[in-house]
This record gives C-alpha cells, sequence and structure tokens, in this order.
C-alpha cells in the first residue's frame, strides 16, 4: 500500500472520531496496527494531524470563534470572558499533560491500557446517562468560572489513552449542569486550544513532519482529517439533538473487547 494511502486513511480516521466520545486515540492505534507503518513518523503524525481537526470545528463553530475576538455582551459566551473560560478549561489538561508526558506516551504503546480505557469511558458514559441524563439546564452562554474550571479537570481524564477528551469534556459539562447539547458544543471549542498545544509539541519533538520527508503526509492527512472533521461534527450535533449518548458507551464496550482480544493475541 502507498504510504501517502495510508496517511489518507489515518486522517479519515482521526476526522471521524476526533470529536465523537469514541476515542480517536483508540482508532488510530488500531489503525496503525492493520496499515503500513510509517516509520519514523509513525507516534508524531497521528497527534499532528490533530490539526485537520482544529481546522474543522473552527470552520462549523465560526461564528463562536469570532466572538472570542470582540467585545461581547454581559452573559455570553466571548470576548473576554469567553477566553477566560476557555483558558480555565484548558489550563488543567495542559499543566497535567506536561507533567505526566511521558507516562502518556508510555501508555499509547499499551493495547490493554487503552482497552481499559475505553470500557471505563463507555461505563461511566452509561452511568451518566442512567442517573444524571438530560437534566441540565445551562447553556454555553452561561457557563460561570468554577464550571469551567472544573470541566477541565475532567478533561485531564483523556490524558489515559483511549478515555477521549471528547467523552471527557461532556461527561464534566453534564455533571456540572449543562445540557447534553451545550456539553457538546462545549467540547468542539475546548478541544482547539487543547489540540493545538499537542500538535505544536509533535512538531517540535519531529520538525520534518513539517518540513522535510514527512511534509506530504501531514498535509495529505490532515486534509482529509479536516474534511472529515467537517462531516463528523455536523453529523454527532444533529445527532445528539434527538439521542443520547448510550450508543457510543455501548460501542465503546465492544471495541475494547476487540483491542483487548487483539493485545492478547
Amino acid at each position: 500500500m502507498p504510504i501517502l494511502l495510508v496517511a489518507v486513511l489515518l486522517g479519515l480516521v482521526e476526522g471521524l472520531t476526533e470529536f465523537l466520545p469514541v476515542s480517536s486515540t483508540a482508532h488510530l492505534a488500531l489503525a496503525q496496527r492493520v496499515l503500513p507503518s510509517l516509520g519514523a513518523h509513525d507516534a508524531s503524525f497521528r497527534v499532528a494531524i490533530q490539526v485537520g481537526a482544529v481546522a474543522a470545528v473552527a470552520w462549523v463553530q465560526r461564528d463562536r470563534f469570532t466572538a472570542l475576538l470582540r467585545p461581547a455582551e454581559p452573559g455570553r459566551f466571548g470576548g473576554t470572558r469567553g477566553l477566560v473560560l476557555l483558558a480555565l478549561i484548558t489550563a488543567p489538561v495542559l499543566a497535567v499533560g506536561f507533567v505526566l508526558r511521558h507516562h502518556v506516551e508510555a501508555l499509547q504503546e499499551q493495547p490493554l491500557a487503552i482497552a481499559g480505557a475505553l470500557a471505563a469511558g463507555g461505563l461511566g458514559l452509561l452511568a451518566l446517562e442512567r442517573w444524571r441524563g438530560d437534566r441540565g439546564t445551562v447553556t454555553v452562554d452561561g457557563l460561570t468560572t468554577t464550571a469551567a474550571l472544573g470541566i477541565g479537570l475532567f478533561q485531564c481524564l483523556s490524558l489515559w489513552p483511549g478515555m477521549s477528551r471528547s467523552a471527557s469534556t461532556i461527561a464534566g459539562a453534564m455533571l456540572l449542569g449543562l445540557t447534553r447539547r451545550a456539553a457538546t458544543e462545549l467540547s468542539f471549542l475546548a478541544a482547539v486550544p487543547a489540540i493545538v498545544a499537542a500538535t505544536g509539541y509533535a512538531v517540535v519533538k519531529d520538525p520534518s513532519l513539517v518540513s522535510g520527508d514527512g511534509a506530504e503526509l501531514f498535509a495529505a492527512g490532515t486534509v482529509v482529517a479536516a474534511v472529515s472533521g467537517v462531516i463528523a461534527v455536523r453529523a454527532f450535533t444533529a445527532f445528539v439533538a434527538r439521542s443520547t449518548m448510550r450508543p457510543f458507551a455501548w460501542y465503546r464496550l465492544a471495541l475494547a473487547a476487540v483491542v483487548a482480544v487483539l493485545a492478547l493475541a
């Protein structure tokens, strides 16, 4: 299989799974297990192409992001207030992620650890829907600084590869009073600074990914991730408006079993 096609397929997996509560990390790890290797770029590539997902959500949620660049009405998620709330959501995972980066990188290479995170997240989503459901009343505009920091702490769970940044953020937001739809929208917004930071770190570790022999692979994977990410964000938003997180929870449990069997085979 041509190595460029491998990059395209990985970009497709990234775009379709980054914003769903199913863990793009787990899916990319599985894909890289069955697809030919990208050589020295394997580890950094699956992090760096997340920038395509950032482009996708920035486009779909462009009104929210442009609102951050201008003064906002009181009580709205925009302007300085919006930036502060986004910083509070992002700061914990960046700080903890930096301290634990070597442990996180090690866990990414352990399929059983990923399977455990998939299962734990699946059970967590089932429990969330069983005992909490869509009882929240808070919208994104009604988010408080305390809730923003709490969601940021929940997002730290995503450092366990396979747990899912999206699932962690949505669960934390719903538990802290946001509606399911608002929690989903907030997970899109919260993804951008976290992913940009992770991508920047990956590029610093492997500069040839964007300026050397890996540049073509990175470009192809990023473009595909962006296009498929737009489709995934819109589809997920529509799905959440009329359903629960249970289908994703059961999917996670099934995927956890597959990953565990492959790891033990």
